[in-house]
């Protein structure tokens, strides 16, 4: 019997094309899933995420701060797109990025339509962490198959969060400078109150809206930052929201101090004959809480509060802090958001 023999042939451009495609393909995938990483978030569900996400879409006005503040090269757009006089706070690379909206809280605007076409490869939150968030995170992952992770927004969890946060983020030497400094203003703020006695600190009524009669009620979370540098929120109501009151309520709880948010009111309550009855307009101690390139109060309520607690404790007690309230903005501005602001611009932050 004759054997067949073996016939060979040259390999052709086309199939040498294929192979090395079809070789490149499974290195690729063989790198991604290398690259890949479980995390547990605060919820306690763990999540495979990149090991270095590079394509990140927060849900909500806090993730967007804090994404910001660690990595705003990974960011695919704005929650809300900063005002033209947000910009000179921001970086240039931020300025022209999109509003996309949000997933998150009351008038959540983002579909899955505009999720999917800004091609993230992970999906942070940052703030309340409960079972709501919770079956929101797990739905927008099974109809998308992006990642979402949520990092507890606790104003007390701060320095622990910004750590979690860059974890996930893979940035952690940034992350730790960071959640050093929320580290030391919260001790700092621990220090100054230990020097005033309960007694003596301060009365607020934290006025939002531009006739004053909206303000947040005690244990708010849009009153948090007040009360964390131990003042007494005279706000009482059976709501921890927001509520409208009225002036004569008001003159009835008697603050001695008025933090607002909104320009208009600050500029013209001082000349309102009704309000002179208010023992902080009477004795002009209405301050305006500075807002850009995010408020320092609670709009939104994220890492941009660290910097309101350094201006409340020298608006509230200048005769317990030590240090130059310039430098110190100028200093929070170029860590966190990694632009310096010159004079003029500490000017018009600080109302000088």
């Amino acid at each position: 019997m004759q054997r067949c023999k073996s016939i060979d042939r040259p390999v052709t451009l086309r199939e040498l094309i294929v192979s090395a495609l079809l070789a490149i393909v499974m290195a690729l995938a063989f790198v991604q899933e290398a690259r890949a990483r479980e995390i547990v978030d605060a919820t306690g569900r763990t999540v495979t995420i990149p090991d270095t996400p590079t394509r990140v879409f927060a849900a909500g006005p806090p993730a967007s701060v804090l994404l910001y503040a660690l990595a705003p090269e990974t960011m695919v757009g704005w929650v809300r797109a900063p005002r033209e006089s947000d910009m000179p706070f921001l970086l240039p690379s931020t300025h022209d990025l999109p509003e996309l909206g949000r997933l998150t809280g009351q008038g959540g605007t983002v579909n899955l339509e505009v999720l999917l076409a800004a091609k993230p490869d992970l999906i942070v939150d940052f703030g309340t962490v409960n079972p709501t968030y919770i079956d929101l995170a797990n739905r927008v992952t099974e109809q998308t198959g992006i990642p979402y992770i949520l990092i507890d927004g606790s104003f007390a969890n701060t320095p622990a969060a910004i750590r979690a946060m860059a974890e996930v983020l893979g940035v952690p030497e940034r992350g730790e400078a960071l959640a050093s400094y929320a580290e030391q203003a919260l001790a700092r703020v621990d220090a100054v109150l230990a020097e005033v006695p309960e007694e003596d600190r301060p009365h607020v009524y934290l006025a939002r809206s531009p006739e004053g009669l909206e303000a947040p009620a005690r244990g708010s979370i849009n009153a948090e930052i007040v009360e964390r540098v131990g003042a007494v929120n005279v706000v009482e109501a059976e709501t921890q929201g927001l509520v409208t009151t009225s002036l004569e309520q008001i003159i009835g709880w008697a603050p001695d101090t008025i933090i607002t948010i909104d320009q208009g009111f600050a500029a013209q309550v001082g000349s309102e004959s009704d309000w002179q009855s208010v023992p902080a307009v009477a004795n002009g101690r209405v301050f305006l809480a500075p807002a850009s390139p995010f408020g320092w109060i609670d709009a939104p309520p994220s890492v941009n509060r660290l910097i309101g607690l350094t201006w409340l404790l020298h608006r509230l007690y200048p005769d317990h802090v030590e240090g130059d309230l310039r430098a110190e903005v100028r200093e929070f501005h170029r860590l966190f958001w990694q632009v310096e602001p010159d004079a003029a611009a500490l000017d018009r932050l600080l109302g000088n």
